[in-house]
């Protein structure tokens, strides 16, 4: 009798299991913790599948279940087991940096902020980072060996292939730092680093207000603009690495110079010394909390300010939108903290600017995760470069 063709070898069956693990394992770890039912609908397999290759995981120790209560029915919660290991997360702004640690189901176990100066130097400021790791996981009891990897979110844009800032003047100082490199060498431990916009748009699909769509625009307003893209799921990061420099696009041709070198950038409008200069002759020397605070609080001359700043945005951002229609447009960043004076004023010139659409006008929404958006996002990205399964294949 000929043989089936189409029936599979032993050899090909182990590969489909391991594969089946993979789905199951990196399920888990996108969302933190899933019923087996969940699972199932979120991989495609059968739940007799899922709930086969779940014990197999739990008796190796890989992942744990928790007996949960879900629409008034019982059900199996599938998480990430913590004796997999802590990730690590760091966001290097232009005037804070923020450190945090997480397991492999989603849960910050501990975090600080710390301030920094303008214009900070990378050496000392990248070695308060690795101290700063080293403090927490002693907070939680534990030291580096339990430490998989780390990720690290930088306010500005970062080269895949060297790890070097692509934008002269956007962290000044920073250009020929090869921070994966140093950190990686401070800690023994595998680091990677993106654009800090590019994880909080991550962090927002994954976790906060972009969890229902796949396709999202993160405008991040802070001391300069800037934007992180997810499309089809996975954030887009450009050939580069220079994707979503939104306040490096030029508005004025007549305009003054920018730190990146062009004339008339965004930035020079919206940023940082743009907006304080607007209000110093009324308010004297503030900060640009300051400014979204007294905004909140509703000094008329702040919210104008704020109100004209992300118009101006808005009108920037409607060509990302006309071109790759985003489902979403999420708002980020310090000057998102004013709420719906800027959120509301960035939404309004979106639609009036952007490609009109008949059907599915974008929304324009504040961001779910707040100012942890990059920190959870450079979270993420530790946790998706690790392997969480030491001698089990999968």
């Amino acid at each position: 009798m000929p043989k089936d063709p189409t029936a599979s070898s032993p050899g090909s069956q182990s590969s489909l299991r391991e594969a089946n693990r993979s789905r199951i394992i990196d399920a888990v770890k996108q969302f933190g913790g899933l019923t087996q039912v969940e699972l199932a609908a979120a991989t495609g397999l059968s739940t007799a599948t899922v709930s086969t290759i779940v014990k197999e995981l739990a008796v190796a120790g890989v992942v744990e279940t928790e007996t949960t209560s879900r629409s008034g029915r019982r059900a199996l919660r599938v998480t990430l087991a913590r004796q997999a290991g802590l990730v690590a997360g760091i966001h290097v702004g232009p005037r804070s940096l923020s450190v945090a640690l997480g397991d492999l189901a989603h849960d910050v176990v501990a975090e600080q902020t710390l301030p920094l100066p303008a214009d900070h130097r990378a050496d000392t400021t990248l070695d308060r980072a690795a101290l700063l790791v080293v403090d927490l996981l002693d907070r939680v009891g534990t030291d580096l060996d339990e430490l998989l990897t780390l990720g690290v979110a930088m306010a500005a844009p970062v080269d895949p292939a060297t790890g070097l800032l692509t934008v002269r003047g956007a962290l000044r100082g920073w250009e020929d730092t090869p921070v994966a490199q140093v950190l990686s060498k401070r800690l023994a431990r595998p680091v990677h680093v993106d654009a800090d916009a590019t994880l909080g748009a991550l962090a927002e699909h994954r976790l906060g207000a972009g969890r229902h769509v796949q396709d999202l625009l993160y405008v991040r307003l802070s001391y300069g603009t800037s934007a992180g893209l997810v499309l089809g799921g996975r954030p887009h990061r450009g050939g580069s690495g220079a994707a979503g420099q939104l306040g490096h696009v030029q508005v004025d041709p007549a305009g003054p110079v920018c730190r990146c070198g062009n004339r008339g950038c965004l930035d020079t409008e919206v940023g940082e010394n743009a907006l304080l200069d607007l209000v110093r002759p009324a308010l004297g020397e503030v900060t640009l909390r300051d400014l979204v605070r007294l905004a909140r609080g509703g000094d008329p001359g702040s919210r104008r300010v704020l109100e004209d700043a992300a118009n101006r945005v808005g009108q920037a951002a409607a060509t990302i939108v006309t071109v790759l229609d985003p489902q979403l447009v999420v708002v980020g960043g310090e000057l998102a903290q004013a709420g719906a004076i800027v959120v509301e004023a960035l939404g309004e010139s979106v639609r009036r600017h952007a490609l009109p659409h008949r059907f599915a006008p974008v929304d324009v929404v504040a961001g779910g995760l707040g100012p942890r958006a990059e920190l959870l996002g450079a979270l993420e990205l530790a946790r998706s470069h690790t392997d969480v399964v030491e001698g089990v294949a999968w």
